[in-house]
């Protein structure tokens, strides 16, 4: 897979994430933001597209915790326990959201949900395991695009609690 070059000046990012992004004062990062003819809609086409590891990808995650959205990022290579995220926020019940839940809520498409820069202010998890990687990727708002960020870097920007809520394997 080959990355898509860009005109001078624009971003390979959704526009509204690149706004984000300036604002937040991430210019140098979005400049490293790499586009691919492909999709990297999913985290194994990400990794692939990238040649990086299935745990350097940084999924952006929406559930619904009683009916209020909530994004859980983890990384690519786990899955979240959504009995650890019921316990995590004290709900009552926890569910993957539906498409449209994940767009009203974040102004994205599912694929291309990046960890900041949403329509709405959204509780914010961040699973433990992304710290262990100087870097990863996240979705730059399109599920052709994405951005690579010190994790640490990405939690503060994101608001995030860090939490463990990736589900274990035996």
């Amino acid at each position: 897979m080959t990355t898509t070059a860009t005109a001078a000046g624009e971003s390979a990012a959704n526009p509204r994430f690149a706004e984000a992004m300036r604002a937040l004062g991430l210019d140098d990062v979005l400049a490293r933001t790499r586009r691919f003819p492909e999709a990297t809609r999913t985290a194994a086409e990400a990794a692939e597209a990238i040649g990086c590891g299935l745990n350097q990808i940084c999924k952006s995650l929406v559930f619904a915790a009683d009916g209020v959205p909530v994004l859980v990022l983890m990384d690519g290579a786990s899955r979240v326990d959504l009995e650890r995220v019921r316990e995590q926020l004290g709900a009552g019940k926890v569910t993957r959201a539906d498409a449209g839940v994940v767009r009203d809520t974040t102004g994205y498409a599912i694929g291309g949900v990046p960890p900041f820069g949403h329509r709405t202010r959204t509780r914010v998890l961040a699973d433990r395991s992304l710290l262990v990687h100087a870097e990863v990727w996240a979705a730059a708002g399109t599920p052709h695009a994405v951005f690579p960020i010190e994790p640490r870097a990405l939690v503060s920007h994101a608001g995030a609690e860090l939490v463990d809520v990736r589900e274990q394997t035996a």
